[in-house]
Formats: C-alpha cells, structure tokens, sequence
C-alpha cells in the first residue's frame, strides 16, 4: 500500500488507481472508515480517472497523532497530499462528515480544488440531536481496544446487502484499527465545526448525492446546501440509505465520472 510523507512530517495511507496523467479525484471517506470503504466504486472507473483514496490521519494505515482531528486540520492534509503527489487541482469527493473537510479544502485553497461531491453531507452537526446523543452516549465511553461488535455493528448500520462479504470483514478491521481516542477527537471537532455562513462562497462545481432513504441527513438539508452553494446540482437515489456508493456503485461511478469529465472539460 503506497503512503505519502507530507510537509508537516504526517504520513498517509492511499491506494492509487488510473492513468497518472488522467483526470484527478481525491476520495475521502467518512469518520472511521478506511480507504477501502471506496472499493465497489474503484473497481467501477474508467482508467482515464487518476483515482486516490485515502485513509485520513487517525484511519486505516495512516499516522495516528494524538491531536490534531480538527476538520480544519484533516483539509489541510488534502492539499498537502496534493502537494506530495504533484497533482495541481483536483476533484475532492467526501462522505457524511468528510464532507465538511472537502467544503473546508475548497473554501480555504479554492485554486486547488476543481470541484465536490459530497456525498450524503450534511449541513452543520452541532445541532444534530442524533449524533450528540451518540457522542455523548457511545463515543464517550469507547476505550481501546475498539469492542469487535461495536464496529461490525457500525458498518453494517450503514452498509448495503450489495457488499461482499469478504468486504464487510474488511470494512469492520479498518473500523478496529481507529483508536478510542481518535474517536473521541474526530466526533467532538465535527461537533464544534460549522461552514455554513461560508457555503455561498464555494467557487467550485459541486455534485450533492442523496439516498432519499437517509435517516441521517435529510432531504432539507440537501436542498439548503444546493440552493446555498453556488453552482451546485443534487442527484437523488430512491430507496437509498447513508452510503449510496455502498447500495449503488455502478450509478455512483457512473455520477462521478460524468461530473469529473464536466470539470475538467471546463477548468
């Protein structure tokens, strides 16, 4: 597994598929996955798409500082990958609460970022009375090592019956492999963030994928963001929960290669 060294000393896991002078796209997933986590879409894209996913800092194979889980501090990790990998601009793709790290990265380094799909994002968590119930609740108390039925029970939450099984086991160590107080960190700094005074100041194209089964983020909240972002469209899955990439690879490829193309045809 290839790992990039990054100016700040900070060493990331990634897998890296493509042409290396295709179009590129950054996949981020959300808090407590892995790189893997994009791997029904991966094996779905065109070689023409230069594709990395990435285990953000705390995740996976990838460094684990004690501090440091700020949304802000994970979308400077972005562009410094950006920066190791010699990649100009990209398209940052971001899930659930890394969404707000790919807006942060766009917001903060909008020459580097040619467009966002964000995917089943939300808004703002800090009034999310679901989530602070289980920081609170859940998170709070998590010690390490991580309980091995907690993570299956947090991927299969959220997974799809179109997984493979081998995958799902794959899924639930790269769940183990992220220290209670990375945990604990990552959900309290989601908790403290919020961009959403800054959303209309988004240069970049931007693709909103939704299941309109999602009993996490609602379809409101998707129409506040696409009528708050600027020059963003929003695809709706039916009958499709928290993960669309998860219950519909072949359509999530297909949405991300047709928007990645648009980008770069215009950039």
């Amino acid at each position: 597994m290839p790992s990039a060294k990054l100016e700040s000393g900070l060493t990331l896991s990634y897998y890296e598929q493509g042409d290396v002078n295709g179009l590129p796209v950054v996949l981020l997933p959300g808090p407590t996955d892995a790189w893997r986590s994009y791997q029904p879409v991966l094996d779905r894209l065109p070689r023409e798409i230069r594709a990395i996913a990435v285990s953000q800092r705390g995740h996976g194979g990838s460094d684990k500082p004690e501090s440091g889980y700020r949304v802000e501090d994970f979308a400077g990790d972005v562009v410094a990958l950006l920066d190791a990998l010699g990649i100009e601009r990209a398209v940052l793709a971001g899930h659930s609460g890394s969404c707000l790290v790919v807006r942060r990265a766009a917001l903060d380094h909008p020459d580097r970022v040619a467009g966002l799909v964000l995917e089943a994002s939300p808004t703002a968590l800090g009034n999310d009375a679901k989530l602070i119930q289980f920081v609170r609740s859940v998170v709070a108390n998590l010690v390490d090592p991580i309980d091995p039925d907690f993570a299956r029970a947090v991927v299969t939450d959220t997974s799809s019956e179109n997984l493979p099984p081998e995958l799902v086991e794959a899924l639930v160590d790269d769940v183990l492999a992220v220290p209670a107080g990375v945990w604990k960190e990552t959900f309290a700094r989601l908790l403290e963030y919020d961009d959403v005074a800054e959303l209309s100041t988004i240069e970049a194209p931007t693709l909103l994928v939704w299941g309109d089964a999602d009993d996490l983020v609602s379809r409101a909240l998707q129409e506040q963001l696409a009528s708050t972002i600027p020059n963003a469209a929003l695809a709706v899955y039916a009958g499709i929960g928290h993960t669309p990439r998860w219950e519909q690879p072949a359509r999530f490829a297909e949405d991300l290669t047709r928007f990645v193309r648009e980008v770069f045809e215009r950039d």
